[in-house]
């Protein structure tokens, strides 16, 4: 019997880079929240051995270059099953998009594989491969918001964040994605942004535990913004237009493309959204949110 699940996404509150490691990635400190808009994934077992996936999105490869085709094989061999999977994935969030998409899409194969072999896998072991997956991974194997460092796979949930309750987000994704990698790179010539002082993500969960909405909206911080920003202005006049609709806190998730604003109230998020059609057209991928 097949198992279907869905594959959420987050954005990034925090995104506090706090040097160069010496792997070459970034040592960071951020603040997950996880979105409720998702992909779709479905497995189920084969006689047949190994990994067979299919993808309804024309743009992703189902080969093993894909993070579930991944995940799936990982997950195999380290739980020492003989037999195969096939796996369908129904994508409906945007590529290459700030998002965590394709991570969500690995966590919840490691998850929806562990279901339908009878949990042969402990969560540390579970956690040990998503951390070799990619970053955002470790993250996506629980549903609240957390604290996450290291390169992210040091993931500190912290329970739901109830101020939250009733509120709305806007999310909009432009059509083009920001490579990862450039926005990494471009940072050495933002030092100020490169060598951020910790402790900026714990504070903003704080605030935003304590119901401080106001306080928690204007310290939302991502240190990508500014190279990022630089080649895509356009993305900093979409943050400028939630706040300037109604907006207690606006910001990129990620390194990109995709950005959101935070409003108290969902029909005032959905006049925004109206409202942003209108001034940037109909291109785009636009949600509304309620949390």
């Amino acid at each position: 019997m097949p198992l279907r699940r869905n594959s959420p996404c987050k954005v990034n509150f925090v995104l506090n880079l706090l040097g160069k490691r010496t792997d070459g990635f970034h040592e960071l400190e951020t603040l997950f929240f996880p979105v409720p808009l998702h992909d779709v994934l479905t497995a189920e077992r084969s006689e047949l051995s190994g990994v067979r996936l299919s993808c309804d999105h024309p743009g992703l490869p189902c080969d093993g270059t894909n993070l579930v085709h991944r995940a799936a094989t990982g997950f195999l061999e380290a739980a020492g099953i003989g037999s195969g999977v096939v796996l369908h994935l129904e994508k409906r969030l945007p590529l290459a998009a700030g998002l965590g998409g394709g991570s969500a899409n690995a966590a919840v194969t490691l998850l929806i594989l562990n279901e339908l072999f009878g949990n042969p896998l402990p969560s540390v072991a579970l956690d040990r491969l998503a951390a070799g997956l990619g970053s955002d991974v470790n993250f996506f194997l629980q549903p609240d918001p957390a604290l996450a460092t290291g390169r992210g796979e040091h993931v500190e949930p912290l329970g739901p964040f109830s101020a939250l309750s009733g509120t709305a987000m806007l999310l909009f994704h432009p059509g083009f994605g920001v490579p990862t990698p450039w926005a990494f790179r471009e940072l050495a010539r933002f030092p100020e942004h490169l060598a951020g002082q910790p402790g900026r993500a714990r504070e903003v969960a704080r605030l935003f535990q304590s119901g401080d909405l106001t306080a928690a909206g204007e310290a939302l911080y991502n240190g990508l913004e500014n190279p990022v920003f630089e080649k895509y202005p356009i993305l900093a006049l979409y943050t400028a237009f939630y706040r300037r609709h109604g907006a207690f806190g606006a910001l990129m998730s990620g390194s990109g493309s995709t950005t959101f604003g935070l409003f108290r109230d969902p029909s005032n998020a959905r006049s925004a959204a109206a409202r942003f059609r209108e001034e940037f057209g109909a291109a785009g991928w636009l949600e509304v949110v309620e949390l």
